[in-house]
């Protein structure tokens, strides 16, 4: 079956498709309301599954452009080809003012229109046959400091894909299409995932977003760097003011379910749970060499016992728990350490479990740094001196299910891909995505493809290119199915 798969991907015959009309030349450089007026050769509402099975990406262009928008923001080495490199190309730098350059002058090539809204959303539409809210393909483009090249970019390259096959075959959608660019889904830069999608569902108060000041001691908000690299648009970030028919999301696994089943796609049916915290430790600098340890508020060794504490509890409740940034202070060999921050991300399928996690987590934090054992972190130790834990909460986001007409749309364009229900499975996120909060206002579904040995975040993440373009044709697909089921119901 594999062979067979492999076998009809990358054969890129041209199918001539039927036609309605006389069949014209849609050109690249055509301007978006001049394309608008023309009639193309097929419509999406007299098309059957053989029609849109007749639609091929093509597996060398999607990866070939891939590659090549990474020369924006490339990060480390971690192999001897040319593409063994990972990506840093952190939200609104000067690498993604290139990538987004890039993103709009060939989109606009393609015949879309683009908006720009306050939180540099980017949004490309091709019309349609009609007008209305458009139907995306969506992800980001901005990536984590040590990341790879294809967590969300694969998501944006493969809209892009969909935009160049359509045109190929002069293929009239009878609703708008398009593709979006999400500001800042990382949150690597600006500490808070999802931060412009969240604006443009208005989750997050556009205010908050724009005051986000960058980590590292630096001192540029996202309204600053907005302004900088000129992508701070003047139409509202707002659901109202860029409406979408719905949001479809291809996005690498980030884990290793499928390849460990050897399956192909993953119909994502919701998000789960999680919640940011940041955890400070107050206690006292003291000398390492004259200080008792029965005389020692030692921030330091606190707070570990409260990392270590953290993992156990998510081990009981089934869920998820890691710290991915510590400072401490003052930070010399021979004091001990007064104040440490840590970051806590916990995570859990339901939102019940979350909630269950934190109060457990308070609890047992400020029993531990008033000196309490709590399931034996102090056995062999010597008792120290009381320390202070204080809170705050970054970040919620709350269990999602997507929309069950955007799964079902996914789902039977993976089985028409794939050619077999075998190689596609149901699936829920453990990564939060832009799709969350595009969710909250249209309906939406994700599609996952394998990572090798489950690794993102990291500049070897990879994902084949024959599994890339299995995932952008299973995107293409439902874009046009869903555009075909709005047409039945209208």
């Amino acid at each position: 079956m594999a062979s067979a798969i492999r076998c009809s991907l990358i054969r890129r015959n041209h199918v001539s498709l039927r036609k309605v009309t006389t069949r014209k030349q849609f050109t690249a450089g055509l301007s978006p309301s001049l394309s608008s007026q023309r009639h193309f050769s097929s419509r999406i509402k007299d098309a059957q599954d053989g029609d849109l099975n007749a639609l091929k990406v093509r597996q060398d262009r999607l990866m070939d452009t891939l590659h090549y928008t990474c020369n924006f923001g490339t990060g480390k080495r971690w192999g001897s080809a040319p593409n063994e490199t990972g990506m840093s190309r952190l939200a609104l730098s000067d690498s993604d003012k290139q990538a987004r350059d890039w993103f709009v002058e060939t989109t606009r090539s393609l015949g879309c229109n683009i908006t720009v809204d306050a939180m540099g959303n980017i949004f490309a539409v091709r019309p349609g046959r009609r007008e209305g809210p458009a139907t995306f393909a969506g992800s980001h483009l901005d990536t984590q400091p040590s990341g790879g090249r294809y967590d969300g970019i694969l998501g944006i390259l493969a809209g892009i894909e969909m935009l160049n096959v359509l045109r190929d075959h002069e293929y009239e959608t009878e609703f708008p299409v398009g593709v979006v660019n999400w500001t800042n889904e990382e949150g690597a830069r600006f500490p808070m995932s999802m931060s412009s999608s969240g604006v443009w569902a208005e989750e997050i108060p556009l205010d908050r977003a724009h005051n986000l000041q960058e980590v590292g001691g630096g001192t540029a908000t996202m309204k600053s760097e907005l302004e900088r690299i000129g992508y701070l648009g003047s139409t509202p970030a707002s659901y109202r003011s860029v409406p979408m028919a719905a949001h479809f999301e291809l996005h690498i696994e980030q884990g290793p379910i499928l390849e460990t089943e050897k399956q192909k796609v993953g119909v994502v049916k919701g998000v789960q749970a999680y919640r940011w915290f940041t955890v400070e430790v107050h206690g006292r600098d003291a000398h390492t060499g004259t200080t008792p340890l029965k005389s020692r508020a030692d921030a330091m060794l606190l707070a570990a016992r409260l990392i270590t504490h953290s993992h156990r509890l998510a081990t009981a409740h089934s869920a998820v728990a890691s710290t991915g940034i510590l400072t401490l202070s003052p930070g010399s060999t021979n004091t001990i350490p007064g104040y440490v921050r840590f970051t806590l991300d916990i995570r859990a399928p339901a939102d019940a479990t979350v909630d269950a996690m934190e109060a457990a987590l308070k609890r047992d934090f400020a029993a531990l740094a008033a000196g309490e054992d709590v399931d034996g972190l102090l056995a062999h130790s010597t008792p120290g001196k009381p320390l202070n834990v204080q809170w705050r909460t970054d970040f919620v986001s709350p269990a999602t299910v997507f929309h069950p007409d955007c799964i079902a749309v996914v789902r039977a364009s993976a089985e028409a891909v794939t050619g077999s229900s075998g190689l596609v499975r149901d699936m829920t996120s453990g990564a939060g995505h832009d799709s969350v909060y595009a969710s909250r206002r249209c309906p939406t579904s994700m599609i996952f493809v394998p990572s090798k040995n489950g690794v993102s975040h990291n500049p070897e993440e990879y994902t084949s290119p024959e599994d890339c373009a299995i995932g952008a044709e299973v995107l293409m697909q439902s874009v046009l199915r869903y555009d075909r089921l709005r047409s039945a119901r209208s």
